[in-house]
Formats: structure tokens, sequence, C-alpha cells
């Protein structure tokens, strides 16, 4: 059971798991060895409220597949315990991230001097152009 927040939690069942070879040099143990981790989880079958489903298959995440999928790949340790413990820590930040509200911007308007200072730079480099082009006779 991974738990995601004191309310939201994901059965084991959900998860699924694959090890892989990792890629990259490594000598003997990275050609032996299935030491990677290929995390898959279902968003639309899992378990998780329908306001989190709807969040995390509205979020624009590479991670996040066209049919609902989340895969996340882990291969940064030599041991599959390891990347597999960094696999589900990453499902669990992904789906955290999704749970936070979203602020709403509060329109602002720029300040008289900043304005200014805008023109003035707009005016400056105008003169400068100007004096880059020829001279009339």
């Amino acid at each position: 059971m991974l738990s995601i927040t004191s309310h939201v939690s994901i059965p084991d069942n959900e998860i699924e798991m694959t090890p892989i070879r990792s890629q990259g040099p490594g000598g003997q143990n990275v050609n032996k060895v299935s030491s990677a981790v290929h995390l898959r989880f279902d968003i639309r079958a899992s378990s998780l409220p329908e306001a989190v489903k709807a969040k995390l298959l509205g979020c624009r995440d590479q991670r996040i597949t066209k049919s609902g999928a989340i895969v996340i790949k882990a291969q940064e340790y030599r041991s599959l315990e390891k990347n597999r413990d960094a696999a589900l820590m990453r499902l669990a930040h992904l789906i955290r991230s999704s749970l936070v509200p979203v602020r709403k911007r509060k329109p602002t308007r720029p300040t008289r001097g900043s304005a200014r200072r805008r023109m003035d730079g707009k005016t400056r480099r105008g003169k400068q152009k100007t004096l880059r082009q020829k001279v009339p006779f």
C-alpha cells in the first residue's frame, strides 16, 4: 500500500512494476542483471478519487500517456530494491503535486515608474538606430 496523503492511498495490486536492464556503461553487472524498474500505473482503472483522477489526466506531464497511464523508469541505483523505492517515491510525488490547488493569478498593473523606464529605453534604442542610418547630403 503506497500512501500519498492521509486520505489518498494506492493498493499494491494497481501498480505494475517490471524489472528491466539499465542503460549506459556499467560493465558486467549491467549486462547480466535487470536492476532498473519500469513502473506502470493506470489512472482510469485505479481506486483514486474522481477529482484526483481528473487532475492527473489534465496534467501536462510527459510521463502520462494519452491512454491515461503513468510510466516511470528508475535506473539511477545499482540495486533493484532502491530503484523500486525511487520509482514509488516519484509516483507519490507526481500524485501529491497534482493535489496542490493552483493559485489564481491576481491581475496587476505595471507601476508608473516602470512604464516610464520602459518607454525611455525604447526611445533611446530608437535614437541609436537612427544614428546608424546613412547621413543625407
